[in-house]
């Protein structure tokens, strides 16, 4: 490792784990991480204060390290500053967290985002496909996730958190993270499965997940590929809503799920054709994002560009 290049941290907060990567100014992983937040979330003292007394254990390793960016799974001041509602993590909701971190190393310059805006500047840093200056990037996994990217920075709204897709309503008034989160995908899994027994085949007696679901799906299996086309338009419904309203003819689709994008693209890019004029589907390009399992890590160490 070149001692004279400067390295960033990236640290991707999770509700299960931590995952902390040593990143240089190309993109590279140099040294990587996870850590079970488990005694985090046991500890008398609460996850705030083992957090804040853990990143010391973090910065220990790395004492060249002097800026640090953190990707939260929830909302965030405007500022950058406070954690607001981090569903999967309650004891940060509302704690002025950057102030903490700075009390305690003060030495060291943090940035802090919410993770799926972390992503999407992650993919413009270091994204293998050049993208541009604006687009919409949508994380499909546990919850839907989406951040706009506009001139290159994050699109925050008038009070720091727009671009909550997730909780858009799709039909019946249900959230469209309700729909096609992972549960939601499960669901219409499980649903298939019991309107056409004939057509299971390997699913049969199968524990049901995403995995299994992505790779039934690149098998030919019939009822997997109905699920894809079924999650397909109904994210298509809801990328015609917000092409509308942000004018944007880039779209990106990141996380786990995004590993089954091949097949929900048919049924995706004609939904989105048929309620969109030409002006603009003549420019609108849907791509898979290329950080892929890196996407959390290599977001947070990009949040190390912004200025303070």
């Amino acid at each position: 490792m070149n001692k004279s290049e400067e390295h960033f941290l990236g640290v991707d907060v999770g509700g299960t784990h931590l995952k902390i990567g040593l990143v240089n100014k190309s993109g590279e992983i140099l040294s990587f991480e996870k850590i079970d937040t488990a005694p985090y979330r046991d500890d008398p003292k609460g996850f705030n204060h083992r957090f804040i007394e853990g990143m010391g254990d973090i910065l220990a390793k790395f004492p060249d390290i002097k800026k640090v960016g953190i990707g939260l799974p929830g909302l965030i001041s405007k500022d950058r500053k406070t954690t607001l509602e981090i569903p999967a993590i309650p004891a940060l909701n509302g704690f002025p967290l950057k102030e903490e971190l700075k009390k305690k190393y003060g030495h060291i310059s943090f940035f802090l985002e919410n993770d799926a805006a972390s992503a999407a500047i992650g993919e413009y840093r270091f994204g293998k496909n050049n993208p541009p200056e604006n687009f919409l990037f949508i994380t499909m996994g546990t919850g839907i996730g989406s951040a706009l990217v506009l001139d290159g920075e994050i699109f925050k709204g008038c009070r720091g958190n727009a671009m909550e897709m997730g909780h858009m309503l799709s039909r019946g008034n249900q959230g469209l993270e309700t729909l096609i989160g992972r549960n939601g995908i499960l669901r219409i899994l499980d649903r298939f499965i019991q309107a056409y027994p004939r057509l299971v085949g390997e699913l049969e007696n199968k524990e049901l997940g995403t995995h299994l679901l992505v790779d039934t799906a690149k098998a030919g299996n019939e009822i997997s590929l109905m699920v894809f086309e079924e999650v397909g338009r109904i994210l298509g419904e809801a990328i015609v809503s917000t092409i509308r309203v942000l004018d944007v003819t880039h779209v990106y689709f990141g996380g786990g799920i995004s590993a089954g994008l091949e097949f929900m693209m048919p049924s995706m890019e004609k939904t989105v054709r048929q309620y969109l004029t030409p002006y603009y589907v003549k420019d609108l390009n849907l791509i898979k994002a290329t950080l892929e399992n890196n996407a959390g890590t290599l977001g947070a160490a990009a949040l190390c560009f912004m200025e303070e």
